[in-house]
């Protein structure tokens, strides 16, 4: 076996490396974004790989990745299933893989504080690849925080330069981060990019879509030939701000990343259909009512206080304005065209807030078809 330490020429799909006691740690927002995070919940967010990916041409049939995995664990809730590495060889999914041990991460839901427990390093195991030189993409776990140590190969491997396809970048929430779906091929962007052939890079961070101005300059940065923005529920569930803040807010950061891509095709999308929110403001709430995690609406309407059609509303509105101001390429899609009534009604959201792995392959295949299909605002 030939042993090739991670370095970020194998990576994709990631903005920033840090070098770890352990190995590297990938990271969807570079340094200078990092020093802004202003809580811990977005500093966990951005550093789980969502969407990064190694990639490299081998002939070998046998691979061994050695990582260290962050996992999760919630007081009162199930423990949650290993983080998943899906293997694909030019393209097509081909294998899957865990890796046991690791860190552990204990996050109290009612008062967010956290606790770091470190564990031993483990192994995700591939064998039986086809016999020939090929390209191979492994996705690392989108919910796991993941230092790579090395990949051990039985034939030697090399690096696929960066950007060999039309390049979308994609920021929002969580269920962009890919809450619920059970692997890291199964998150919406992902089944979107892989049936659109896009390069990825995933800027979904769970619970911290919130318009930050370091987020915009990370995007206003960053090459992209495509890029989409799902704005609004985050903004929704901490009540964060109200309407007379919200519309300078989103248009201070379209503003920004205009700065970098003034001519890019640049679509905003709104929330998808989330009954629990529509018309009811945050915060959000755990309840444990029922046995399991779900979340339940605290706020009161009125007050300039955003709900879910507040938001559409205004972003279709800001959209309008600005094209008719001269941005030909901007353009404004419905959440509910991905996910609406309809589809709730046929698979309800499994915690009243998050798509099941099911919706998140509707939403995909849609996404890929209104946006990136003949005729879309990204048509590629």
């Amino acid at each position: 076996m030939i042993t090739t330490p991670v370095t970020e020429s194998l990576l994709h799909g990631h903005l920033d490396v840090e070098q770890t006691a352990r190995g590297l740690l990938p990271h969807r927002l570079p340094a200078r974004a990092r020093r802004r995070i202003p809580d811990e919940q977005l500093a966990i967010a951005e550093s789980q790989p969502s969407g990064v990916r190694l990639a490299f041409r081998t002939r070998a049939t046998t691979l061994a990745l050695h990582a260290v995995p962050t996992k999760r664990a919630y007081p009162g809730v199930p423990d949650l299933p290993d983080g998943v590495y899906d293997l694909l060889v030019d393209g097509t999914p081909t294998a899957r893989a865990t890796v046991p041990g690791g860190n552990l991460r204990t996050v109290d839901l009612a008062t967010g504080r956290t606790t770091l427990t470190e564990g031993p390093p483990g192994t995700a195991h591939f064998t039986g690849l086809p016999a020939r030189d090929k390209t191979v993409e492994i996705w690392l776990p989108h919910t796991e925080t993941t230092e790579l140590i090395a990949l051990d190969s039985d034939a030697p491997v090399t690096a696929v330069p960066a950007a060999t396809h039309n390049r979308w970048l994609h920021h929002g929430s969580s269920i962009s981060h890919g809450s619920n779906a059970t692997h890291p091929t199964g998150t919406w962007p992902a089944l979107a990019a892989l049936a659109a052939g896009l390069d990825l890079t995933n800027l979904g961070f769970g619970g911290s879509a919130l318009l930050d101005p370091f987020t915009a300059r990370a995007i206003r940065d960053t090459p992209a030939d495509l890029i989409s923005l799902k704005l609004g529920i985050n903004l929704v569930n901490a009540d964060l701000m109200r309407l007379r803040a919200f519309g300078p807010a989103v248009h201070g950061f379209l503003d920004t990343v205009r700065d970098g891509h003034p001519d890019t095709p640049l679509l905003v999308v709104s929330p998808l259909y989330c009954p629990l929110q529509e018309d009811t403001p945050g915060p959000l709430a755990p309840d444990f009512g029922s046995g399991t995690l779900r979340f339940r609406a605290t706020g009161e309407p009125g007050g300039g206080r955003l709900t879910l059609s507040v938001i559409r509303a205004e972003l279709a509105r800001i959209v309008e304005a600005r094209v008719a101001e001269g941005d030909a390429h901007l353009h404004y899609l419905d959440g509910r065209s991905l996910y609406g009534e309809a589809e709730y009604a046929e698979d309800p959201l499994p915690d009243d807030l998050h798509p099941s792995p099911e919706a998140h392959r509707v939403i995909g295949a849609r996404f890929a078809r209104l946006a990136f299909g003949p005729g879309g605002p990204l048509a590629v």
